[in-house]
């Protein structure tokens, strides 16, 4: 046993299971929990603030008792995996063990897989455990972890603190990639055979791990033989009788990150997987339309609406996969832009609708997939071909290229640039399924199967059909009319994405002059009609603030003024003359 109280410090995003935690661990007399953090950033800066103040004070021979020292930290595996902002819990790791040799450092884990902990262990962990398993085992693994540094009695020396942990063998990286490859290839194979919705989402939730898990691996176990960069501080002698050496070689946490930040880069697929991801949780949002343009998705029942927009995902996924396949340059990728979205729009409509499908019409025999893909010229010139900065998207994704956001460049795997591709995504999707939508409400709405199954409850009847259609045909004047050259006039796009409210629309800056310039006709009328306003609508209001002060004084000052004279006047006199017949009746009743 540990002769004295052990000090813990947690670092986890949960809040519940964090107080828990701490709770529990204090209530044992080998442990004591002198702070806790919500994120790696606040977790590191206090650690360093804790450390340093116990050096400083073990140092300080007025100071009366010294500050208690850290010697064990508890870090989430899945810090930071949520938020791209954040510091992740296995760089966390490595920072801390960079600055801090000594400090023992546990992991915990929601799932126990080989290659996490090997992870950990390659980051400088001291051990691995999981989140769920019972309070007792976790005891045990802290005291493991320290018990050897604890039992150890030896005479103050220069020693050498090895910063970073050798590399995995060329084996364990192809072993791994071989198992991950494997999977992949049967999930592949299972998702080209008709399943069920949900069996699909399964399956596609089991790609994205086993592809973020082929990722890791990738990193942790480069490849390449070159020579890493050596350390700075790696085998150097340093004198553990003079702990603050140690401190005052050692950069600080934010020198450490921004080192650690300008260093990696996040291989394409991690680019890919985080923004994707990001969209597949968030299509298990409320999907009602709550913007004020109606969208041909509003048909559908919700249930059926987020199948749609799933599935529109998980196509556009696999059409990624064929373009980064066929290894297509970057100055070409525009060009395939057109092809790409068509290929979307029907394989979308393939896979939903199905290939054979025939609904019971009578004056159409074709599987539904066939009569629609009719429609494909008109779906492409009126929705396809109007999604703004698909080629952007699809660079960004593809070759990790700079987006531009509000007018200014950033790389491809800042927040800034993953939001914004979020964002341009989440709107592609929303079109693409439109696009599916537009030739069913044209050649199938009134299908009585068709509407049992798919449509809303609140537009299955013919009336509500013919205006949810008229509403549609007015929206698309209006656009081509009016909206889309004010947008285009005010240099922004209009997109529609998917919020915890709903679906709602927002605008983002983009320059169009090119388009501006080749306006002809209604909508360059109407830039003509929003100048004119923004000229005269000043000088306007001006001319009318001016009249309307000289009504007001025209009003008050003199009508006014004047009708408040002769109601005076004529309370005056209705006064007086009460007055005098008052007198009057007295004098009679003296007399």
């Amino acid at each position: 046993m540990i002769a004295s109280a052990l000090n813990l410090f947690l670092v986890d995003e949960d809040p519940v299971f964090r107080l828990g935690l701490q709770i529990w661990l204090d209530q044992r007399p080998e442990f004591a929990v002198i702070g806790t953090a919500a994120t790696g950033e606040a977790g590191l800066q206090q650690i360093t603030d804790i450390q340093m103040a116990a050096q400083t004070t073990a140092t300080d021979a007025s100071s009366p008792s010294p500050s208690p020292a850290v010697d064990v930290v508890i870090v989430d595996l899945a810090l930071g995996q949520g938020n791209p902002e954040q510091l992740p819990g296995l760089q966390l790791c490595r920072d801390i063990k960079q600055q801090f040799p000594r400090l023992v450092v546990i992991v915990l884990s929601a799932q126990d897989a080989p290659v996490l902990q090997q992870a950990t262990k390659q980051m400088g962990a001291d051990g691995f455990g999981l989140r769920d398993a019972p309070v007792g085992e976790l005891a045990m693994l802290i005291q493991q972890a320290v018990t050897p540094r604890a039992t150890v009695a030896e005479p103050m020396q220069d020693i050498a603190f090895p910063i970073s942990p050798p590399p995995l063998t060329a084996t364990l990286r192809q072993n791994s990639l071989e198992h991950i490859e494997a999977a992949l290839t049967e999930i592949e194979q299972a998702s080209t055979r008709s399943l069920p919705y949900w069996y699909r989402v399964v399956l596609a939730g089991q790609s994205r791990e086993l592809k973020a898990a082929r990722w890791l691996v990738q990193q942790l176990f480069p490849q390449s033989n070159s020579p890493q960069p050596e350390d700075a501080f790696a085998g150097e002698k340093i004198s553990v009788a003079n702990p603050l050496s140690l401190s005052n070689r050692i950069p600080s946490p934010t020198a450490l990150r921004r080192q650690s930040s300008a260093a990696s880069i996040i291989p394409v697929e991690a680019t890919r997987t985080r923004v994707c991801d990001a969209i597949f949780r968030k299509l298990q949002f409320p999907l009602d339309n709550g913007s004020d343009v109606p969208l041909e998705i509003d048909i559908l029942r919700l249930e059926k609406r987020r199948e749609l927009l799933y599935t529109t995902l998980q196509i556009f996924e696999r059409l990624l996969d064929d373009l980064q396949q066929a290894a297509i340059p970057l100055g070409q990728l525009e060009a395939q832009v057109p092809a790409f979205l068509q290929d979307l729009w029907h394989g979308v409509t393939v896979d939903f609708f199905g290939r054979y499908y025939t609904p019971p019409v009578n004056d159409l025999e074709q599987p539904m997939a066939t009569v629609l893909r009719q429609d494909a010229t008109v779906v492409q010139a009126e929705i396809l071909n109007h999604i703004p900065q698909v080629t952007a998207l699809l660079a960004h994704l593809l070759f990790q290229t700079t987006l531009e956001v509000e007018g200014a460049d950033y790389m491809a795997t800042t927040p800034e640039a993953l939001r914004h591709s979020q964002f341009l995504l989440e709107n592609l999707l929303i079109q693409v399924a439109c696009g599916v939508m537009q030739p069913v409400l044209n050649r199938y709405s009134d299908v009585e199967a068709l509407k049992r199954h798919l449509f809303h409850r609140h537009r299955r009847s013919t009336r509500d059909l013919v205006r949810f259609r008229n509403d549609l045909s007015w929206r698309y004047r209006w656009d081509a009319a009016i909206n889309e050259p004010k947008a285009i006039f005010e240099s922004q796009y209009r997109l529609f994405a998917i919020t915890p409210e709903g679906i709602q629309k927002h605008y983002i800056y983009a320059p169009r002059t090119a388009e501006l310039s080749a306006l002809t006709g209604v909508q360059y009328f109407t830039t003509l009609a929003l100048e004119i306003r923004d000229a005269l609508s000043p000088r306007v209001r001006t001319t009318i603030a001016f009249l309307g002060s000289g009504v007001v004084f025209v009003l008050t000052e003199v009508i006014g003024r004047g009708i408040g004279l002769v109601g005076r006047g004529m309370v005056k006199g209705i006064g007086n003359a009460w007055q005098e017949g008052r007198l009057r009746q007295r004098r009679r009743d003296e007399a």
